[in-house]
């Protein structure tokens, strides 16, 4: 048996939150045999399949831990950046030479300088589903960065592919300028959206009653951020180092709107604006067509407002 037929051994650590049991799943079904590693309890086994369950602490381990380590293929952190960062030289002189470390983080640049430094020999790779594992992986974009080379490295790359996922290979410092404008950006427009809305004070119920199609999404996406899990979106705002370059772009182009359509503008500010859209326009290049037709076909698909009890209007 080859390297590449043998069954691969798999520590997944963070394995009992959303993002470690996806990956759990994914490798399971490859046929790996997955450690799960937490630092929470075991749960019930009906809801984590994993055959084998450790509770502990990567960056610190004890020693069935660090005999389960010693002895795995694979290490997958599927955990907050500050301890996927102090687990890198712990794992370096505990995991096998030959060994992979998969990092799950949002953020690539500061696990890239970590690794080269304390883990210079070891196969590393960083994996960021673009999407909530809820959603499923068939079908969706998951960003990898090769953070160095190598057989397991591409053969993980490979089961993500297997397992539905298309893989968008990138650097380190690509994938936070993407992640900053595909995620930081993309949730601020969101939140900034629902403060202001807060700030207005309008009726919800007759809002959505009258809401056109754009205004449903945007508060459909306003209640799925809202809703989720505060740590998730703060770690989007707070640690990529340029996310805070992506809401000062949209705040610029907010001030840019208010100038061109404020009371007493120029009287060239129609010719203004339409030159401004012409310009964000621009910015989708040959996808502007793909995207409208994508819109049409979602405005089309949503849901009229259904009639509340009492004779009112809901979403």
């Amino acid at each position: 048996m080859t390297d590449s037929e043998r069954q691969l051994r798999c520590a997944v650590v963070g394995g009992a939150g959303a993002v470690g049991q996806m990956f759990t799943s994914l490798l399971t079904t490859a046929g790996t045999h997955v450690c799960t590693v937490d630092t929470a309890p075991h749960p019930d086994v009906s809801q984590n399949p994993a055959p084998h369950y450790l509770q502990g602490d990567i960056t610190a381990p004890d020693g069935r831990l660090r005999t389960e380590l010693s002895d795995v293929d694979v290490v997958l952190l599927a955990v907050p950046e500050s301890v996927a960062l102090r687990a890198v030289p712990v794992l370096a002189d505990l995991v096998r030479p030959d060994a992979l470390l998969v990092e799950t983080l949002s953020v690539k640049s500061s696990f890239n300088e970590v690794v080269r430094r304390h883990a210079p020999a070891h196969q590393a790779v960083g994996l960021n589903p673009m999407f909530a594992p809820s959603l499923g992986l068939p079908g969706r974009a998951v960003a990898a960065v090769v953070h160095h080379h190598g057989p397991l490295a591409a053969r993980l790359l490979e089961l993500v592919r297997r397992g539905g996922g298309r893989v968008v290979a990138v650097d380190a410092a690509e994938h936070d300028r993407l992640a900053a404008a595909s995620q930081a950006l993309t949730h601020a427009a969101v939140l900034a959206f629902g403060s202001a809305l807060a700030e207005l004070g309008v009726d919800v119920d007759t809002l959505c009653a009258v809401a056109p199609p754009p205004h449903t999404v945007m508060l459909a996406l306003l209640a799925r951020i809202s809703s989720g899990t505060p740590e998730v979106y703060w770690d989007v705002q707070a640690g990529n180092p340029l996310a805070s370059e992506a809401r000062s772009a949209l705040a610029a182009g907010l001030q840019r709107l208010d100038g061109l359509t404020a009371p007493g503008s120029t009287s060239t500010a129609e010719a203004d604006f339409a030159a401004e859209l012409s310009r964000i326009r621009t910015a989708l290049g040959g996808r502007l067509d793909d995207y409208a037709q994508l819109c049409t076909s979602l405005f089309a698909r949503l849901p009229q407002p259904s009639r509340a009890p009492g004779g009112g209007s809901s979403c």
